[in-house]
């Protein structure tokens, strides 16, 4: 592999009790959430983990396209949580969560989370969070959370030059490489206690603790659902995952989907 990655050194001092003990790594692949849920069809266990060094397909929310270089750390995580299916949709704040914890305690970064599924490094994109399912009867099967995280490249060397503005690596903020495997290890670690808290105590505590790195509360934002637009200010996150919106004209509303702007005059 060019970086010298394998599976033994992935595995190589992880200190979780469950998450990434099997592991399965390719230098390509079209997207790991596919390959996940390939993985899952065929039996593999809660806590299996897809990575890849690059994806060629990679794909966000709506089927948008990820672009996945060499150099970030693209991977997929089987879950089989004993959730209904409408529950299903709150790990993806579980994911952020982890994955903001785990930027700011390994390199002291300004992280911060964006409704619903983003990481942001001085409002820049830094990371992406793919939540997809399978469920029998509402209740879920399984679960493959994607996390597509940008570590290795400069941004402006790696990706299109419309992305420039708007998204951001670990090596841009750092000026400098950092050890995936290390990035990969700590990010299962606090992954594994995130999710196992949320099982044990529910929703409330992590989106308590998620709300913490929401720098976009309490401003102006614009949310983007398909044809429609909402303009408001950004109140509250329920306890459902729900983005609680005050319009101009004083009234409030919830939203479940959509892509926020911050910024935008209501």
């Amino acid at each position: 592999m060019s970086n010298g990655l394998t599976v033994d050194r992935f595995h190589e001092g992880l200190q979780t009790k469950w998450l990434g003990r099997s592991i399965f790594f390719v230098h390509s692949v079209a997207s790991t959430n596919t390959w996940a849920s390939e993985l899952a069809k065929l039996g593999a266990a809660e806590g299996t983990v897809a990575v890849a060094e690059i994806q060629t397909a990679g794909r966000g929310r709506l089927n948008r396209r990820w672009f996945s270089p060499e150099g970030g750390l693209w991977f997929s995580i089987i879950l089989k949580p004993k959730l209904d299916a409408g529950k299903a949709p709150l790990l993806v704040f579980v994911s952020g969560l982890a994955v903001a914890k785990t930027l700011r305690d390994l390199y002291k970064l300004s992280v911060e989370t964006k409704w619903p599924n983003d990481v942001l490094v001085k409002r820049r994109k830094i990371c992406g969070i793919l939540s997809e399912m399978k469920t029998r009867s509402k209740r879920v099967e399984y679960v493959v959370i994607g996390i597509g995280l940008n570590v290795n490249f400069s941004v402006k060397k790696a990706l299109p030059e419309e992305l420039w503005c708007n998204v951001t690596s670990i090596e841009d903020e750092l000026g400098k490489k950092v050890k995936l495997e290390k990035l990969f290890q700590t990010l299962l670690e606090s992954y594994e206690a995130v999710y196992e808290s949320f099982m044990l105590n529910g929703f409330a505590l992590i989106i308590t603790e998620w709300k913490k790195f929401a720098s976009f509360l309490g401003k102006n934002v614009e949310v983007v659902a398909g044809a429609e637009k909402v303009n408001g200010l950004a109140c509250d996150v329920d306890d459902n995952g729900a983005l609680i919106l005050k319009l101009k004209d004083g009234t409030v509303r919830r939203v479940l989907v959509g892509d926020v702007s911050v910024g935008v005059n209501p």
